[in-house]
């Protein structure tokens, strides 16, 4: 059966770094600290108060973009916004007949395609931060992919193994692309279930990356899927040194 990672970073590896600051809380809008007194009442000397996650904690210390593809109907979309700390952002667009002949899914109900980007963000074990880009299924988006892909340090490819073939083109942008990935198997009703060494021969995976199973409508088998990928650019990173 396909094997599922590891349920957290393993203590005192660091995180790969993006080069890029995390963002914060401007000083005015930063909530009080527990026990502080309250904020002033008054229509005009209230400070702002910011939603809840709408700001990178002060503890996170290294930031990564990080890719989610795969095919059309695959569950990017449903996996970041399953996983996203703030609201995620969305453009998705009904899709219409003139693309009825090339935008086929396997379940034959899906009735919106995301037409530029899905955006979120997660932070593991308090100190890193993933900000997640989601491309289009579709191989016409491939100029798109070239856009989204650059400064990311990795993709999460996302498979159905009830249409392992629709997957090829999304791996193969990735290899072209040079990006390290790794790749979980989304499950849905009635995925057939492979061993993992026939998945990795059928997808022509190099021993390295990482293949796991995953739910992209549940959090915990969400974030392990990351955390997979998470450790496996640590481990090229370090292998490249």
């Amino acid at each position: 059966m396909v094997s599922k990672a590891a349920s957290d970073v393993s203590p005192g590896t660091a995180p790969p770094d993006s080069g890029a600051p995390p963002e914060s809380a401007p000083p005015e809008s930063a909530p009080p600290e527990s026990g502080a007194p309250s904020a002033p009442t008054g229509p005009s000397d209230a400070p702002p108060v910011p939603d809840a996650g709408k700001y990178v904690s002060p503890t996170v210390a290294g930031a990564a973009k990080i890719l989610v593809v795969g095919p059309l109907g695959v569950g990017k979309t449903t996996l970041i916004g399953t996983v996203s700390e703030i609201k995620p952002l969305f453009t998705e667009a009904v899709m219409t007949q003139a693309g009825a002949r090339v935008d086929t899914a396997v379940s034959g109900t899906k009735t919106t395609t995301t037409v530029a980007l899905d955006f979120g963000r997660i932070t593991l074990d308090g100190d890193l931060v993933l900000y997640l880009f989601g491309t289009p299924g579709q191989q016409r988006f491939l100029p798109a992919w070239r856009d989204l892909a650059k400064g990311a340090l990795g993709a999460l490819a996302l498979i159905d193994t009830r249409d392992l073939e629709a997957s090829f083109d999304a791996l193969g942008n990735l290899e072209d692309l040079g990006l390290p990935f790794a790749v979980a198997a989304n499950v849905f009703p009635g995925s057939p279930q492979h061993p993992e060494d026939q998945l990795r021969a059928a997808l022509d995976l190099l021993p390295d990356t990482p293949l796991v199973a995953c739910d992209a409508r549940d959090l915990s088998s969400s974030v392990r899927a990351l955390i997979a990928l998470v450790r496996h650019l640590i481990h090229v990173a370090t292998e490249s040194r």
